[in-house]
Formats: C-alpha cells, sequence, structure tokens
C-alpha cells in the first residue's frame, strides 16, 4: 500500500511531459507511489499527453478549464491525494526522481510534518534571479521565525491532512511555495529541510518573473498579518512615535510648544498600534477556523 502521492502542476508542459512521463510512470510504479498530474489550463496539448498515459497504473490526471495558477494546479492535487504524504514536482524535469525516495525516507525515519527540497547548494540559473530569491528569503526570515533556507522550493514533501487543512488559506500562484512553507512553521509544525539536486529543464521555458516576485512579497505580508499581525504593526507604531520625539522635544525645549509634526507622529504610532490590536483579533478567528 502506496504511504506518498507525487504531484505535478502542468501548464503548457506538452514538450516535457514527453519525456518526462514514461520514465515516471516506471518510477511510481517500481516503487508503489501514486502519481497525480494537474494539467493547468494549458493551451498546448499537454492535455493530448496526458490522455495517451491515462490507463497507467498508480497515474490520475485532472485538469482545469482555465488556468488557475501554480498553487491552484497544486491545491486540486492535494485534495486529491488520498496517502499519508504528498510531494511536490515540478513538470520541467529539474527535479530528480532518486530525491523523491530521499525526501520520503527522511519524512518516514524523522516523523517531520513537512520536508523542504534545499537547492541551496545549486547554482542559479541567473544573478538576477539569484538575487530575487534572496531579497524573498530575506523578507520572510526578516517579519517571521523562519530557520528555512530555500522557502521557495518547488520540491516539497508533507503531511497531506496537514496540507488539505492549510491550503485554503494559500495564494494560488507562485507564491504557494513559500506560504505553505509558512504556514507549516507558524503553526509549530515540525519542518526540515535536505539538500537536493536540480538538473537542466527538459524543455519550455520557466513562468517565473519579476511580478512573481512582487506577489510572492505580498503574500509573505498577508501571512505574517494572519499568523502575527504585531510584528508588521507595532515596529511601525514604536517607529512613528519615536520620529515624534525626535522632532517633537527640541522644539519644545526652545520654548516654541507643542510640534504638529510630533502630535501627528504620535497619533500615527497610537493608530497603527490599535490597528495592530484590532487585526490581531480578527486573526485569530481566521487561526481558529483554519484549526477547524
Amino acid at each position: 500500500m502506496s504511504n506518498l502521492t507525487v504531484i505535478i502542476p502542468a501548464f503548457n508542459e506538452e514538450q516535457s511531459l514527453k519525456v518526462l512521463l514514461p520514465e515516471l510512470l516506471d518510477f511510481v510504479k517500481q516503487n508503489h507511489l501514486q502519481l497525480i498530474i494537474v494539467n493547468d489550463g494549458s493551451s498546448d496539448a499537454t492535455l493530448e499527453v496526458l490522455k495517451g498515459f491515462e490507463t497507467s497504473a498508480n497515474f490520475q490526471y485532472f485538469s482545469h478549464k482555465v488556468n488557475r495558477g501554480y498553487g491552484g494546479a497544486i491545491k486540486t492535487g492535494i485534495r486529491h491525494s488520498t496517502t499519508k504524504y504528498s510531494i511536490t514536482i515540478d513538470a520541467d524535469g529539474q527535479h530528480d526522481l532518486n530525491d523523491v525516495l530521499a525526501l520520503q525516507n527522511a519524512i518516514l525515519e524523522t516523523d517531520a510534518d513537512m520536508i523542504v527540497g534545499s537547492r541551496m547548494a545549486q547554482k542559479n540559473a541567473s544573478i538576477y534571479r539569484g538575487i530575487g530569491k534572496w531579497l524573498i528569503r530575506w523578507f520572510a526570515k526578516l517579519l517571521l521565525p523562519i530557520h528555512i533556507d530555500d522557502i521557495n522550493s518547488g520540491m516539497k514533501i508533507y503531511n497531506t491532512e496537514m496540507a488539505k487543512r492549510y491550503i485554503r488559506i494559500c495564494p494560488n500562484h507562485m507564491a504557494f511555495s513559500d506560504i505553505i512553507a509558512m504556514v507549516f512553521i507558524s503553526k509549530k509544525h515540525l519542518v526540515l529541510e535536505q539538500p537536493i539536486n536540480i538538473k537542466p529543464r527538459t524543455a519550455g521555458t520557466s513562468t517565473i518573473s519579476t511580478l512573481t516576485a512582487i506577489e510572492t512579497v505580498k503574500e509573505i505580508l498577508n501571512i505574517v498579518i494572519l499568523f502575527n499581525p504585531m510584528r508588521v504593526f507595532f515596529p511601525i507604531a514604536v517607529l512613528s512615535v519615536v520620529l515624534a520625539l525626535a522632532w517633537g522635544v527640541p522644539i519644545a525645549l526652545n520654548g516654541r510648544g507643542v510640534s504638529t509634526g510630533a502630535m501627528l507622529g504620535f497619533t500615527t504610532g497610537l493608530l497603527f498600534f490599535f490597528l495592530g490590536l484590532l487585526a490581531e483579533q480578527l486573526s485569530q478567528i481566521r487561526r481558529d477556523s483554519v484549526d477547524e
């Protein structure tokens, strides 16, 4: 009986899947795994390629009529997973299938709730993307106590039931990879990291862009406000009050009264502090709904 499902989101991956799928089907059959591929509204022949293998053992595919995004495709795969663990890999052939078994063994041995496949030892495809990934990691660690270096890795293995519970608060686009890891960490689950190998892309081009990075930063901010809103609001409140004092005290000591700018700073600080308290109450309601 299999205890692991391999989930692959596929958007316009016709050429990659023609090469990857035969090998992948042999792999899951030999290792008694399940395979789910989600066609995310592809405009090429991705769906036709999947239909050509629909009678294969241990394999299911699902198809979105319109593109929902990388995260939306993974969510569909997770919802249809019936095994204790699920692992996500990309359809471009860059992930080494041996790492699937390595992460499976690791999660069984450690009883972790998630293990992230870390690409930190691998060279980035470009300096631009390397800088972007570093900035995202830096921003995430600034706002949350995250011990994982490669939170945006597409290869993650996790407890399926936990994933089904938390995907409702994760985004449908590329930021899904970062946010699902942050949610597990924020909920105090055991999240570990293990190095993996990355191979050259089989075919096609990456859909990751500058807009992807901007969306990811926005979603990181959203998830921090959900789990720890004072982490955002309190520093702003303190900074406003400190600036107000720095501006207003010299003016008051010179006998020129209370500065309008200082009053504005104090008011802004109080406003952000009370907004943080309000956000804390609202986030508690949302957190409780996630655990139900």
